[in-house]
C-alpha cells in the first residue's frame, strides 16, 4: 500500500485490552501473595483478612514468585503483539489480523450505512478477530466503542476503535448513494 493512499490507519494491540490487563495482574498479585505466605509462614492477622499457617514446605514459594514474574513478564510482551490494523484505502477498507488471520476486504461501495456505537461493558470481553455471531462479523481488541457497518447483502460488521468519528469521515465519501 502506498502510504499516500492511506485515509485511515489504526493499530491495535492485544495487551491493551483493559479486562485482560486486569486478569493477568490479579493473577500475578495471588502468586506473589502465596509467595510472601511461603516465606512467612506464622499466621498473619489484619483488620481486612486473617491468613492462617502455611500448609505446605516453604520452598514451593519459589514456584509461585517464579509464575508471577512470567506473568508479568507475559503481559509486558503482549503490548508489542499486533491484534489487528484497520486501514480505509479509497475504495475499501482492509482488516489485517494476527499472524495467520485471513486478510478481511470489505468494499467501500457496498456499504450502505455506517453509524458510530458503544459495545455493551463486559468484564469477560475478550479481542476477537472476524467472529461470526449474532448476525453480525466482529473485529474487536480493546475499548468500548466501535464502527457498525452495513452492506448492500445485509452483512453487519462491527469494527471495534479508538478513534470512531476518524474512520467514519474516511467511509462516509464512499457510501453508496
Amino acid at each position: 500500500m502506498n502510504t499516500e493512499q492511506i485515509l485511515f490507519d489504526e493499530r491495535q494491540y492485544l495487551g491493551l485490552n483493559r479486562h485482560s490487563i486486569m486478569r493477568r495482574l490479579l493473577v500475578a498479585v495471588f502468586c506473589f501473595t502465596a509467595y510472601y505466605w511461603s516465606e512467612n509462614p506464622k499466621p498473619v492477622s489484619t483488620a481486612l483478612f486473617e491468613l492462617g499457617e502455611y500448609p505446605g514446605d516453604t520452598h514451593y514459594g519459589r514456584l509461585f514468585f517464579w509464575l508471577g514474574i512470567v506473568v508479568l513478564v507475559f503481559s509486558v510482551l503482549m503490548l508489542f503483539i499486533l491484534h489487528m490494523r484497520t486501514t480505509v484505502i479509497p475504495g475499501a477498507m482492509i482488516i489485517d489480523g494476527l499472524w495467520s488471520a485471513r486478510r478481511v476486504r470489505i468494499e467501500l461501495g457496498s456499504i450502505v450505512s455506517a453509524r458510530a456505537v458503544r459495545l455493551k461493558p463486559s468484564f469477560f470481553i475478550r479481542p476477537v478477530y472476524n467472529l461470526h455471531t449474532r448476525g453480525r462479523i466482529r473485529f474487536y481488541t480493546h475499548g468500548n466503542e466501535a464502527v457498525e457497518l452495513t452492506t448492500r447483502d445485509g452483512i453487519i460488521y462491527r469494527i471495534g476503535t479508538q478513534r470512531p468519528e476518524q474512520l467514519l469521515q474516511a467511509i462516509r465519501p464512499h457510501l453508496e448513494k
